[in-house]
């Protein structure tokens, strides 16, 4: 029997997503490529591991009994892979990050100083909606997590790393513009644009305005940050989103932050990983690196805006 960790690693994500499109979306391989390795493995195992069920690749009882050993046996080598990098401190290993997509925005500069830092280490970076970190999340499939509003009902090790303001915004010659202290319910007649179900923004907005016995007119629900920004821009609506993702858009003056009471609703960036989980030399430097320099990170985001601009105009 010759099966490889590629192989339970491909069909892990397959049974864990039950779609060979989204699996190999998430590994970055092609559909043909994420089949044929699944394929070996059940020739390999001479058992079938997965069924079809309508639109849905389930695994069969072999199939499950295979994703428990499977996750023993990488689990087995990842714990192997770490204590090897604790041996070799900073000079060398691996660094697996799972972050909503808001937080793509100030993420990447605290990694290139990280990065720059210590150049022996590889990031393997997850960028995705809420619900997808919080389920990678609760499977410990990464070193660190990073989200808006800290996760309810799994038993995790959360820090606060930096301020995350959430605000509603229009068009610039939108009538509330030019007003100020808008009373919620002037805004909630508004037809509203806001992320999935399940989004950390869409959560706390609508828990605000609920708390106000108030329902707000949902015109589109958008699957991105730059898509509620966009259709914002064509005049669809309101839209609400963290104050991190409008740096380039408050430069140009492309969409107003609306002055409404109550708001900015104030939320923070928060570092995550499951209680108990052993992390590595590297994962506790990057969790010191992003304590010490989120902060500075996110507000640097407006300015660095400000400077493209500026460039660009010249």
């Amino acid at each position: 029997m010759r099966i490889s960790l590629r192989q339970l690693s491909v069909f892990l994500s397959v049974a864990r997503h039950q779609s060979y499109t989204r699996a190999a979306e998430e590994l970055n391989l092609t559909q043909p490529a994420v089949f044929t390795q699944v394929k070996q493995l059940e020739d390999s195992l001479g058992v079938a591991l997965l069924d079809r069920i309508g639109k849905r690749m389930q695994p069969t009882d072999a199939g499950r009994v295979v994703v428990e050993g499977a996750r023993e046996t990488l689990d087995a080598v990842e714990r192997m892979e770490m204590r090897l990098a604790d041996m070799r401190g900073l000079r060398e290993g691996r660094l697996t990050l799972a972050i909503v997509s808001t937080a793509q925005y100030f993420l990447p500069r605290l990694l290139g100083q990280f990065c720059d830092a210590n150049p022996g280490i590889e990031v393997a970076l997850t960028v995705t909606n809420r619900q997808a970190v919080l389920a990678r999340l609760a499977a410990s499939e990464d070193d660190l997590c990073i989200l808006g509003t800290p996760p309810e009902g799994l038993d995790v090790v959360a820090r606060a790393i930096a301020d995350n303001p959430l605000v509603l915004i229009a068009r610039p010659d939108h009538p509330l513009a030019a007003e100020v202290n808008i009373p919620p319910e002037r805004v909630a007649r508004e037809p509203f644009l806001l992320r999935e179900r399940g989004s950390g923004t869409r959560l706390t907005v609508e828990r605000f305005f609920r708390a106000r016995g108030l329902t707000l007119p949902m015109r589109m629900e958008l699957g991105s940050n730059e898509a509620i920004k966009q259709a914002v821009i064509g005049g669809l609506g309101l839209g609400a989103l963290s104050r991190d993702t409008l740096a380039l858009e408050g430069a140009t003056g492309a969409l107003k932050v609306l002055d409404v009471a109550g708001f900015p609703l104030l939320r923070q960036w928060q570092v995550a990983y499951p209680r108990g989980k052993h992390l590595s030399v590297v994962a506790e430097a990057f969790l010191d690196h992003l304590v010490a320099h989120a902060r500075q990170a996110v507000e640097a985001g407006p300015a660095i805006a400000r400077i493209a601009k500026e460039a660009a105009q010249e």
